[in-house]
């Protein structure tokens, strides 16, 4: 919707004099007020010379216009009904507890040039609103009960009309409908099971944390309404992210999790999975069920496991969503429906909130919208949201991406519901993100054991006297409800008790019914990875037919298309290069590994900041036309593949997007999904997906990933921020066999590990510590036998060794150093240094350095690294290698990664080398 604030904060006189000006020419105003003018004049109709004529028929109203309508007073009555639709939400009666901040919404009479005397006066400008010609009271009373009672809807900077048209008539058309008394009994049924759980835990497990939702408890019918209308209208799956509050309440009542399971883990009796992992607190694990709505619909559902960590999921979930969209419903969004759960003070406060927004029209992080879902607390721990935000909402966000919010009052369910329903078919009608903040309170501290008065009495007072959401709507239905709704509600509060006794008796449920899908049973067909698996990998070679036909198919295009002859150039040496040296060079092997897998059925997908052409302009796995930017995806003709190459240029955002591709490597283990820092440690801004998920959700939540992480590092005098990908610090998250490290040295060895990945019988996350300069170093490049035969080597003994006898020094080492030691081996010709390339640093590959250490027994070894020796990999080893006797040769330990000059660069980097020989 446009923002016509600067109609409704104008003056009456002059809005006036605009509209004669506007009679006598149009085009002679501001386009913006013409706009306004046309809609006044579309509801009041046109007559005579002066720019009115008789009255049409508008909003299902005919009515005839007396000659002396007062021109003024009618702009100021559709000047009234812009302000309740665009500023209507900031006096809304939203908050269950206690009265609303004033902000300035300008929306009594005066404001608008009436007075008292106007209101029984009657008003064309009824007809925008449905009312035909009525009075002012009515008009008012009307916008009071539709824009500023229990719901306030904020969506005044939406630009499409067809938007705008769908909300303002959800409001002001169906939204006063009365609700169909089996509609209450739902509604009522699920306060119950809200309120009854909460009761029964607080009953039986008293100072126990569950971070309940006890004064949000309205949130259980909010949900069931969006898995219902979903279900009418096309929804088959619901995948759900939410932080602690409420989640053991949504798994009982929403997912369908038995009161045993959930008691079980409440007592420490619930029998874990002791082949592997440590498992995590119970309100952090993940659940998915199938649910029968009312009309009969089997709607799937999945409630992804999360961290502590604020918000974290949500990157996870939507990309989960559209992992499901492309392998189940062929990008059918209607299909699948994420639905985000939000906390006031994190929505606020946690700036992957933004990130996840801004990627909700992007090509390729589309997931066809996302419902939010704010339990809106009004408090963060003992914060108040004075102190939690600068912006007028916890939900001023959505704005950034012309997002709707309804603000709704959480003890009113059936208002909450409406909204819920109005929210699921926005989404499904437009495909876009809409929020819902429904604003409610916390009846105990921020857990079961902390006392909320410390630092919130006289609110903790007022929250103490207010009766819960199943009791205010109770009283409401015995009060205000026909005799049916007053019979209802005695019925229900009778069936609560015995309900709620039944759950003090521990009477067993039955669990709901959960049919795997197609990527779940691929899941189940892996297995878990055992410390045997890691002694030598498995063979990912290609027939020499395959190898001629993917290389063949990468290195040409369309007859139509002309790329840019620099690049084509570059294309043609990689040709060449193989024709007359045999040779492939690394951005080729790596799209050998990605067209070989296509071949083979599984699909990949790769994103990050220009990955397509890639941040050294390596890849160049999309070409760009030069006459008409049309591009071509070089792995998208191989003849007899099935699998799909999708690579997208991402946002410039790096917790956002890692959290997006974990969750679509954790929805299909029949994808290689890969992510591309530009430089290695801007993965630093995505170090909670890291921590959380990627290293330990196999631990924590039994949930196996097989996401590839490529972190371009080395030393080569960029200074510190483009320097290291931070090597020491995976390392230091690596145990349990967890994930795989490699720092890789060749084409053929790094084509290797990207096909392991999907070869393996289980799922592991690999972290890449890739080459930058070594892209197009010739001592890189691999011979075409190297693609045919065997597998990933984790470590690479000396080829320049003739014999081991004479070798007195052995320098291991990991990634781009090794060229630096070859160079200076091989031109001073000595032989009595081997070095030896660990392309795998985790798991490591003891049994292979086992036995380079009996065949070089003579020898004196020592690990050599470009960084500092508080950094790298030399801590790790020296805690881990306890068999190999070595030393350590490295920069001197240092608080930054590396100097930014780059004549200390070089004498640091020539000091490494020159120790490592002897010099």
């Amino acid at each position: 919707m446009k923002d016509f604030s600067y109609i409704t904060n104008a003056s009456p006189a002059f809005i006036e004099s605009l509209y004669q000006d506007f009679v006598k020419d149009p085009n002679s105003i501001d386009p913006e007020f013409r706009r306004f003018f046309e809609g006044f004049d579309f509801a009041i109709g046109q007559y005579g010379s002066n720019g009115l004529a008789a009255a049409t028929e508008k909003a299902g109203v005919t009515t005839a216009a007396p000659a002396d309508v007062d021109i003024k007073k009618e702009i100021s009555a559709y000047r009234l009904i812009l302000g309740y639709r665009n500023k209507g939400h900031l006096i809304a009666k939203t908050n269950p507890i206690r009265e609303r901040k004033d902000r300035g919404a300008n929306l009594d009479l005066a404001f608008f040039g009436f007075t008292d005397a106007d209101l029984d006066r009657n008003f064309y400008a009824g007809n925008i609103i449905g009312l035909g010609v009525t009075s002012l009271r009515n008009i008012l009373a009307f916008l009071q009960q539709t824009y500023a009672h229990h719901v306030g809807i904020e969506f005044k900077y939406i630009s499409n009309q067809k938007k705008v048209d769908f909300l303002t008539t959800e409001m002001e058309k169906e939204f006063g409908k009365a609700m169909p008394i089996e509609k209450k009994r739902r509604i009522l049924e699920k306060l119950n099971q809200g309120v009854i759980f909460e009761k029964f835990l607080h009953t039986k497990y008293i100072g126990q944390k569950r971070f309940s939702l006890e004064g949000g408890e309205t949130t259980i019918p909010a949900l069931d309404a969006m898995i219902n209308t979903g279900g009418t209208h096309d929804v088959q799956e619901v995948v759900i992210g939410m932080a602690h509050r409420g989640r053991l309440n949504i798994l009982a009542n929403i997912l369908g999790k038995t009161y045993e399971h959930i008691f079980s883990e409440f007592e420490g009796t619930a029998v874990m999975d002791q082949t592997m992992g440590s498992g995590d607190v119970k309100y952090h694990m993940g659940y998915g069920s199938d649910v029968q709505t009312p009309e009969g619909k089997t709607v799937h559902l999945k409630l992804c496991p999360n961290p502590s960590h604020l918000e974290a999921v949500d990157p996870v979930v939507v990309g989960f969503a559209r992992a499901k969209a492309d392998v189940m419903y062929d990008r059918n969004y209607d299909k699948i429906l994420p639905i985000l759960i939000h906390g006031d003070a994190s929505i606020a406060g946690q700036g992957i909130v933004y990130e996840v927004l801004q990627m909700s029209n992007l090509e390729g992080y589309y997931t066809g919208g996302t419902i939010h879902f704010v339990i809106n607390n009004q408090i963060g721990f003992t914060t108040d949201f004075e102190e939690a935000r600068s912006s007028d909402y916890c939900t001023s966000i959505a704005a950034t991406v012309q997002a709707p919010v309804l603000h709704v009052n959480g003890d009113d369910p059936e208002a909450v519901v409406k909204c819920a329903e109005i929210a699921t078919r926005y989404r499904q009608e437009f495909n876009s993100d809409i929020f819902i903040d429904m604003v409610c309170y916390r009846r105990h501290g921020h857990n079961e054991g902390d006392d909320p008065k410390f630092t919130q009495p006289g609110l903790y007072n007022l929250i103490d006297k207010h009766q819960n959401p199943r009791e205010v709507y109770t009283t409401f239905l015995l009060e205000n409800g026909k005799s049916d709704a007053r019979q209802m509600a005695q019925e229900m509060e009778k069936k609560f008790w015995g309900d709620l006794q039944e759950r003090l008796d521990e009477v067993k449920q039955n669990p709901l019914p959960y049919k795997y899908q197609q990527p779940e049973l691929a899941w189940k067909s892996l297995r878990k990875a055992t410390e045997e698996d890691f002694l030598q990998s498995p063979v990912t070679g290609i027939s020499a037919a395959d190898f001629d036909k993917l290389f063949e198919s990468i290195m040409k295009w369309p007859d139509d298309f002309k790329p840019l002859k620099k690049v084509e150039k570059i294309i043609q040496d990689k040709i060449k290069l193989f024709r007359e040296e045999g040779k492939i060079d690394w951005a080729t092997g790596e799209l050998l590994a990605y067209a070989s897998l296509l071949l083979d059925g599984k699909d990949v997908r790769m994103s990050g900041q220009d990955v397509r052409r890639g941040t050294f302009s390596h890849r160049h796995a999309v070409l760009r036309d030069e006459e008409n930017n049309k591009s071509y995806n070089r792995l998208s003709r191989i003849d007899g593949a099935t699998g799909k190459f999708m690579i997208y240029n991402s946002l410039l955002s790096e917790y956002g997007v890692l959290g997006f591709e974990y969750g679509y490597a954790m929805a299909n283990p029949d994808s290689l999904v890969l992510w591309e820092a530009q430089f290695g440690d801007f993965c630093n801004g995505a170090q909670t997906m890291i921590d959380q998920f990627i290293a330990a959700g196999e631990q924590k939540w039994n949930r196996m990933n097989g996401v590839v992480m490529l972190l371009p590092h080395g030393y080569e005098g960029q200074g510190p921020e483009h320097s290291s990908a931070r090597l020491e610090r995976f390392l230091q998250l690596c145990a349990e066999q967890n994930m795989v490290v490699t720092n890789i040295t060749t084409a053929g060895n790094f084509f290797h590990a990207l096909r392991r990945q999907l070869t393996w019988p289980f799922r592991k996350p690999m972290i890449n510590f890739a080459p930058k300069a070594n892209l197009r170093l010739p001592e890189s490049y691999s011979i075409k036998d190297e693609f045919l035969h065997g597998g990933f080597r984790e470590v690479i003994d000396d080829p320049y060794i003739s014999n081991e006898n004479d070798v007195t020094k052995v320098l291991f080492c990991s990634g781009k150093i090794y060229f630096d030691l070859a160079a200076r081996q091989q031109k001073e010709q000595q032989k009595d240094v081997a070095i030896i390339r660990v392309e795998q640093l985790y798991p490591l590959p003891q049994k292979q350095l086992d036995a380079l250490y009996a065949k070089y027994d003579k020898a004196t070894w020592f690990w050599v690294q470009e960084e500092p020796l508080n950094m790298g990999a030399a801590s790790y080893l020296k805690m881990n290698l306890s068999n190999i006797n070595f030393g350590v040769i490295s920069r001197q330990p240092s608080a930054s990664t590396a100097t930014g000059y780059a004549k200390v660069h070089g004498q640091e980097q020539a000091e490494i080398i020159d120790t490592a020989f002897g010099i």
